[in-house]
């Protein structure tokens, strides 16, 4: 079976749940009794091996695959399919005290044997032991019949490797970048400041400490570019020994802030990266008690769906028990769960099924406890793994397609960019500062919060990609290249609604600014000039009747000078920045563009796009809802509606239901065929759910 992005869903037809299990970890032989406890709780997938180097391969070119033989055989047994994952994200300690050329080398010196993900990506040593480990585990396992997918690496990147094999790579990029042309380079680069100026391929610096902005900016693209290729490098050996029913995918891990996963991925182009696989997966972790947004769950499941145009993705690894304080309330996890399908994934898997006794994670805790024992979260595991068992329920849930009329453009050039040149200072930014992500996810927060749904695009995506969308928002993209700008501004000509956020447009994709009047060829599309900005203190945002109370700005204000026929949305309630306009709205062909001149707090964003959201046409039972329940929405392959109901509130609420159906789950229970109508008084409890099927799109 295909998707719209021509990738393979997984050779399944029910909900993929599961966990990952290391038989290698276990103080006692328990396999069984573990099979059937994951039976038990309708666990049918497990993940397998993607740590396990040093128990695979003990001694260089001796392998011993008893681990896997048995997890194999037992899972065999139990009728529970399995993904096998390269070891190669772990060294063996035999590999790094024989080449201890293969660990990175970073700003802080060469990376110490111990911690996982330690090695330098690009090392030919490194990728020969890799190569042969990878050939012998895959030929191994590709036969068996309840392996159904391979997991390339894990949690990927390249690990701040300045090596000089990670250097020598670069050179070489940039010699054929620029045709072996160092005026082109230098002049391109800006390196005559400071001395900084290349005039001999040999005399080319250590770029590790560069202060050199743009060059260090692309000494990341190039790196990022790295893990790419390192994927797909690896996905292609898999696919020498898969069988076709076998799907290749990796979990892609997210910015980790503020302390779980949220935010585009600093070193990774997931975009970029995705593009070998055919199935895309994540591990999005996230708070629960009474951190349990559902926030988090959606960011990160709305990302990685994008990745392939909106292809369904898989769940590799969430939370169970997690760290301390993420002990999930009753009805959290259950919840969880359902969130993750309303996103589009085909599954959700656990890290991990069992509690480790030693290491590092030990306290990493999984369904079960040390003790092995049932818990009220492998209890819950269980409710939702009989419910999507039942095919009445199940099967409905999967390969849902997503209609999303929002795109949000990012881009990791930016986020490099707004590292080196903070929003407060301009210079490097240091801890407590905004980022670009926080930009980002103060839009996400505000369009969650409205219930409008989104999909992520990045700024190549060009004028077809951009038409697809009513609304498109792009918060902070500093780095963009002219063909960019040009598709925004013919994407609001023929009709397209436009927001962009302050420092957006400011320089090309080599972090040079533009040296026209700012917004480098947009200005005739926002009606507006900015070319002075400030820090806000002891200062408001004053509304041009909008009706909205004035919170204070955050990080940074532009000074933005409309131009006649510019309608100001808001203006600065200072007694000098006041001349000056905050928000603007300006038409343009047969559609508007919006131009927010701060990173405003987080109720004033949320009015600031209910109303651009507004202008655009997006109404609907979401917006309808908002502030009661959160409704995310989809399509499943049987042309069916899919309408869920999500409450991350500890309290119940009772809510006219936004479309007529079948409940598929409701009040704690699935697959009992009951129906609602439309306008019916629908009862969700505390940290519980509705999913109604048939229903119209709202």
């Amino acid at each position: 079976m295909t998707d719209q992005a021509g990738q393979r869903f997984p050779a399944t037809d029910h909900v993929i749940f599961g966990a990952a299990y290391y038989d290698e970890y276990m103080p006692v032989d328990r396999l069984d009794q573990d099979m059937e406890m994951m039976k038990a709780a309708g666990i049918n997938t497990i993940r397998i091996a993607e740590s396990t180097w040093g128990t695979l391969e003990p001694q260089p070119g001796v392998f011993d695959f008893t681990h896997v033989d048995r997890v194999l055989k037992a899972a065999g047994r139990f009728g529970i399919d399995v993904i096998v994952g390269t070891p190669t994200y772990a060294l063996p300690t035999w590999l790094a005290r024989m080449h201890p050329e293969v660990l990175a080398v970073t700003d802080h010196g060469r990376l110490p044997y111990g911690p996982r993900q330690n090695m330098d990506i690009v090392n030919p040593t490194f990728l020969y032991y890799a190569e042969r480990v990878i050939r012998r585990l895959v030929a191994h396992v590709a036969g068996q019949p309840r392996v159904i997918g391979y997991q390339v690496d894990n949690e990927t990147k390249y690990y701040d490797s300045v090596s000089p094999d990670m250097q020598a790579l670069f050179v070489k990029y940039l010699r054929e970048e620029f045709h072996d042309d160092l005026d082109a380079l230098n002049r391109e680069f800006g390196l005559d400041y400071w001395s900084n100026r290349v005039d001999a391929w040999e005399d080319f610096p250590d770029v590790a400490g560069t202060v050199n902005a743009s060059l260090g900016a692309e000494f990341d693209r190039f790196r990022r570019g790295q893990v790419s290729r390192y994927l797909a490098w690896q996905a292609s050996i898999v696919r020498e020994y898969a069988r076709e029913d076998q799907f290749i995918t990796h979990n892609f891990d997210f910015d980790w802030s503020p302390g779980w996963s949220y935010g585009l991925q600093p070193v990774v182009d997931h975009f970029q990266a995705a593009s070998c696989l055919d199935l895309a997966g994540a591990d999005i972790y996230h708070p629960s008690e009474d951190g349990l947004t559902g926030k988090e769950i959606a960011f990160c499941g709305d990302l990685t769906r994008s990745l392939r145009q909106g292809a369904n993705y898989l769940v590799l690894e969430t939370d169970a028990q997690g760290q301390n304080g993420w002990l999930p309330y009753p009805g959290q996890l259950r919840l969880q769960a359902y969130s993750h399908l309303a996103s589009g994934a085909e599954g959700v898997m656990y890290w991990h099924w069992h509690s480790t006794h030693n290491a590092f994670e030990t306290y990493w805790k999984g369904l079960l406890s040390q003790d092995f024992e049932p818990n009220p979260t492998y209890d819950e595991a269980g409710v939702f793994g009989r419910q999507v068992a039942d095919r009445r329920v199940g099967r409905r849930l999967i390969h849902m397609t997503k209609h999303n009329r929002v795109a949000l453009m990012v881009g990791n050039d930016s986020l490099t960019a707004l590292d080196r040149f903070s929003l407060e200072t301009g210079f490097p930014r240091q801890k407590g500062m905004a980022s670009y992500n926080d930009v980002v996810r103060r839009v996400y927060d505000a369009l969650f919060e409205l219930n409008i749904e989104c999909d992520f695009i990045q700024e190549t995506a060009g004028r077809d990609l951009l038409a697809a969308y009513d609304l498109v928002i792009v918060p902070s993209l500093y780095s963009a290249g002219e063909e960019t700008l040009n598709d925004l501004e013919a994407y609001v000509r023929g009709g397209g609604h436009l927001v962009a956020t302050l420092r957006s447009f400011v320089a090309d994709r080599h972090l040079k600014v533009w040296h026209d009047r700012a917004p480098h060829l947009l200005t005739g599309v926002f009606g507006m000039t900015c070319n002075q900005f400030t820090r806000p203190r002891n200062l408001n945002v004053k509304p041009r009747g909008e009706g909205w109370e004035g919170p204070d700005c955050q990080a940074l204000i532009e000074l933005l000078k409309p131009a006649a026929g510019t309608r100001v949305l808001a203006s600065y309630d200072h007694p000098v920045w006041g001349s000056y306009a905050a928000v603007t709205l300006h038409p343009h062909g047969r559609g508007e563009a919006e131009w927010i001149g701060t990173l405003p707090s987080s109720d004033l964003m949320k009015d600031l796009l209910g109303q651009a959201a507004d202008r655009a046409g997006l109404d609907g039972a979401g917006r309808r809802l908002a502030g009661r329940i959160c409704l995310r929405e989809g399509e499943n392959d049987q042309g069916e509606h899919l309408t869920y109901l999500l409450n991350y509130r500890p309290e119940g609420v009772t809510i006219p239901s936004p479309c007529s159906g079948e409940l598929l789950v409701h009040g704690g229970q699935a697959g009992q065929g009951e129906r609602v109508g439309e306008g019916q008084a629908l009862n969700i409890g505390p940290w519980d759910l509705a999913v109604i099927a048939g229903g119209p799109q709202g």
